[in-house]
């Protein structure tokens, strides 16, 4: 109250935040916001002083790169200690853009923490492990069926890269399988009989069919190694044979070896690939999400291919990597088929999101160009969302973004509690972030869930704990 004397405390005004003309001639105290009104609503940025709170954050890295031509790269890195809510913040990213026609698309869930979301957006959760689903590597899937819908030419093409993409993926599971690339006479044969499987006409064939092949091959398989029978076919194959019948009779072949159990539908407002049921081990999540990126990124390209063709529109596709220390220490080759990934989001029409707890788990790898490979994941990313992070961290995110030792206090702040005595409902700094884009000052806010969100539970992660004390 005016002239009411002394008051020790000030109770912060209520804040509205909009355009000039929905807020023309609001008075008193307008202020410009500190980051656009444009993307996915986050929550409250975070004031100077403790407990103060700002305008609301609304940032994602496709609203940012197409719209506001903010960032040169549709894509995100989303690092922090575990508990703390990175999965959340993504799965809003998720909700946000779905509700704006993006279609997210969660290939390899491993936990899972997105299938929940997925499956109240009304999308499409296919389950991939043993005794769970199978995905066949050699089904060309939406690439084949939009092949048949195109002109001549660009059948020609959509069925060169389908055909391009089993060859990948055969080489990649045996790679995984017997830790070694396969050699270039054993990739000629396995080229050969691949492309002999595709020809018109012939059903959809399964690894089985491969194996059968290679034991019996043909006229062209032949001319194609350049040898002068089936015997000295056998001999130069014989390593690629045992290779295969190993793969064919481990658990992988399982997963593998037959008919797709469910197509990825990309008419489905959402879709993810939930493969927690695939045993924790590096060769079987390896292959999983292998196989799982090569499906999921082969009907993103059948989908461009319509557009190209002028037969349905133009597509925006979100992609999660969760868990991304998981993937990259699963086996060899995965570093470089992630990288391939990242440098080609823009060109597919597609945003990305990366999560990790630490950079550290890209410094862990073994061989060191693997490690300059991983370290450019981060510095590609056109956004990057730190939350609670503890000191030793430091040291190895400065060698990518710049930080401030305020920014440094900030974020290390939240990766512990104040007083082990204090009794929270919730981790300390959980929620928080500093939102950082190359060179400019962060923006420190924290996550505001909505009713809607917490009533459906689908950022609850640690269902398994409920109930107990």
């Amino acid at each position: 109250m005016r002239a009411g004397g002394y008051a020790a405390v000030v109770d912060v005004p209520p804040q509205w935040r909009g355009s000039t003309t929905a807020l023309a001639g609001l008075r008193p105290f307008p202020s410009s916001p500190g980051t656009p009104t444009l993307g996915v609503p986050l929550g409250p940025a975070l004031g100077d002083q403790p407990g103060a709170v700002g305008p609301i954050v609304c940032a994602d890295p496709i609203s940012w790169f197409e719209r506001g031509k903010l960032l040169g790269n549709p894509s995100a890195f989303v690092l922090g200690m575990p508990g703390l809510g990175k999965s959340t913040v993504v799965r809003r990213w998720v909700l946000g853009l779905a509700a704006a026609g993006v279609t997210p698309l969660i290939l390899g869930d491993l936990k899972p923490d997105y299938t929940a979301l997925i499956g109240a957006l009304g999308g499409q959760v296919i389950r991939l492990g043993r005794g769970a689903g199978v995905l066949n590597v050699l089904d060309p899937g939406g690439m084949a069926q939009v092949a048949d819908r195109l002109p001549v030419g660009l059948a020609a093409q959509m069925r060169e890269e389908a055909h391009t993409r089993r060859v990948t993926m055969v080489t990649g599971l045996l790679a995984l399988a017997r830790a070694s690339a396969p050699s270039e006479q054993e990739r000629l044969g396995l080229t050969a009989a691949l492309r002999e499987l595709a020809t018109p006409g012939r059903p959809t064939p399964v690894l089985g069919d491969l194996m059968a092949l290679l034991h019996q091959p043909t006229p062209g398989m032949l001319a194609a190694t350049l040898v002068a029978d089936p015997d000295q076919f056998a001999a130069q194959m014989r390593t690629l044979l045992h290779s295969m019948r190993n793969l064919l009779d481990s658990p992988l072949g399982a997963m593998f070896n037959g008919p797709t159990t469910t197509r990825l539908d990309l008419s489905s407002p959402a879709l993810a690939v939930d493969v927690s049921g695939v045993p924790d081990e590096a060769n079987s999540q390896a292959a999983a999400l292998l196989a799982v990126w090569a499906d999921g990124f082969g009907a993103v390209e059948a989908a461009n291919a319509l557009t190209d063709a002028g037969l349905a529109p133009q597509r925006r596709f979100l992609i999660v990597l969760d868990e991304l220390w998981r993937a990259i220490r699963a086996g060899a080759g995965m570093v470089d088929r992630l990288d391939a990934l990242t440098r080609l989001n823009r060109a597919h029409g597609v945003g990305q999101v990366m999560i990790t707890h630490s950079l550290a788990d890209l410094d862990a790898l073994p061989d060191p160009a693997d490690r300059a490979k991983a370290s450019g994941f981060v510095e590609r990313a056109g956004m990057l969302l730190l939350g609670g992070l503890p000191h030793a961290e430091l040291d190895s995110v400065r060698r990518v973004v710049d930080l401030t030792e305020a920014e440094a206090r900030l974020v290390t702040s939240w990766s512990s509690p104040p007083s082990l005595a204090a009794r929270r409902t919730a981790p300390p700094g959980v929620g928080h972030f500093l939102l950082k884009v190359g060179g400019r000052p962060g923006v420190p806010f924290v996550l505001r869930l909505t009713d809607a969100e917490i009533a459906a539970a689908v950022h609850d992660t640690n269902q398994r704990w409920a109930g107990t004390s």
